[in-house]
């Protein structure tokens, strides 16, 4: 067995046992670290109110037998962890209580536990030599705090972007002085960074634009991913015999809603009612109470599969039994830098995927993938012409399969591969 030679700290809020794409980027990271010689130790979250727990993750977590640190804080999820796990509430309170957040919080609520994050981190470096620090944001609050060890140590600094910070699709700047702040605070943080990492190619772009002592050099893009050993544990569910199965994995939550899908599907119940009868509709994930409601409303039921909420083995699992994934993203500022992690799921099983998307990265994407079918988010019309092509292409056994070569570009132990190579250009002798 190969001596593992170098060591890196792992700054991350979302970890296991927490779900979700965001969690899974970094504990994936992590683990294929260990397959190039790099030994991580986690700093992250001890119990928090969150709704997407994943025994899964935390059973592969577990496997590995890395050093996970669990610190708390004084922000919002670890004061409410003794409520135990809850629900997403309505998007409208959900815009309400962010709203209230980014008016108290700059750049977030995840400032107190960014802080014990900081100490936690200072103390572990004292006794532990490290050849890197990676910090995973959002919370762009850890990257914030664990950027002021530049002048304290002399080793390098690594960020990873899941999502914009400043200006980003989710914020809610309530005065010019909100904006201002959240624009310094990125500024000086970039500034203690020795390399960036982002997802996707727009994130770049505003990077670049936003903070010009930033050279094209310094930010890497390293996208989302899918692992292929979960492809391989995941086991399939039966599907209905002679029906066309559309999936959707993951929550409706900020940029999403189902809206526009279902009016256009309910068009096709009063236009052809034999081919809407030969189609089931599955959501994975939360969907939402408000979403049931318009589901009644439309008189959709008989079409709804409603999962609930899995865990990641038993999600992928379902979208192997799909004949086709469908996923959207709303018009919203700045959503041309959005690419959701769950786009790279569905590429991994090589299923077609319907895309209602905006220009952006997640539409470039789709385009690349070739196996899609891609439509203007909220154009109901244009949803249901695809949807008849796509019951058209189905029944005749002639739906669309991606490369191989497309889908192998994503695999995260590749991805990883990919990050260890951008640590080790920044090794100090």
């Amino acid at each position: 067995m190969v001596d593992r030679k170098f060591k890196v700290l792992v700054i991350a809020y979302y970890f296991p046992p927490l779900g979700l794409s965001g969690v899974q980027r970094t504990f994936k990271f992590v683990k294929y670290m260990l397959k190039y010689n790099w030994e991580p130790t986690v700093i992250t979250t001890s119990k928090i109110a969150y709704y997407a727990y994943d025994d899964s993750l935390m059973n592969e977590l577990n496997s590995l037998g890395i050093e996970v640190i669990r610190i708390s804080g004084n922000e919002p999820n670890s004061l409410l962890s003794k409520l135990g796990n809850f629900k997403p509430p309505k998007e409208i309170i959900r815009k309400i209580f962010n709203f209230i957040s980014q008016s108290i919080f700059i750049p977030d609520n995840k400032i107190s536990w960014s802080k014990a994050a900081l100490q936690s981190a200072e103390n572990i470096l004292k006794k532990k030599n490290f050849d890197a620090i990676f910090v995973s944001s959002p919370p762009f609050s850890a990257f914030e705090k664990i950027s002021k060890l530049r002048s304290k140590i002399d080793i390098p600094i690594f960020i990873d972007y899941r999502d914009l910070w400043y200006n980003s699709y989710f914020s809610l700047y309530v005065t010019p002085l909100h904006k201002i702040l959240n624009k310094k605070k990125e500024y000086f943080s970039l500034k203690s960074a020795d390399s960036v990492i982002v997802t996707n190619r727009k994130i770049k772009e505003y990077l670049l634009k936003t903070y010009p002592f930033l050279t094209f050099e310094d930010i890497h893009i390293i996208p989302h991913g899918f692992d292929p050993e979960d492809f391989q544990l995941a086991k399939p569910f039966p599907k209905p015999q002679n029906k066309m199965v559309i999936m959707f994995s993951g929550t409706f939550i900020g940029y999403g809603t189902p809206e526009y899908f279902l009016k256009a599907f309910k068009q096709i119940t009063i236009e052809r009612p034999d081919i809407a009868q030969n189609i089931e509709l599955h959501f994975v994930g939360y969907l939402r109470k408000e979403n049931h409601k318009l589901i009644r409303k439309l008189k959709l039921e008989e079409f709804i599969i409603d999962h609930g909420y899995v865990d990641h083995l038993t999600s992928v699992g379902k979208i192997m039994s799909a004949d086709v994934l469908w996923f959207m993203i709303d018009y919203k500022k700045n959503i041309d830098a959005i690419l959701p992690g769950k786009i790279y799921e569905y590429i991994g099983s090589g299923k077609p995927i319907l895309g209602c998307v905006p220009e952006g990265a997640a539409k470039q994407a789709l385009q690349e993938y070739e196996a899609s079918f891609i439509c203007k988010p909220n154009d109901i019309g244009e949803i249901k012409m695809n949807l008849y092509k796509i019951y058209e292409l189905f029944k005749n056994n002639s739906l669309p399969k991606p490369s191989t070569e497309v889908i192998s570009k994503y695999r995260r132990d590749l991805l990883t591969e990919n990050l260890i190579k951008i640590f080790q250009s920044k090794l100090k002798v």
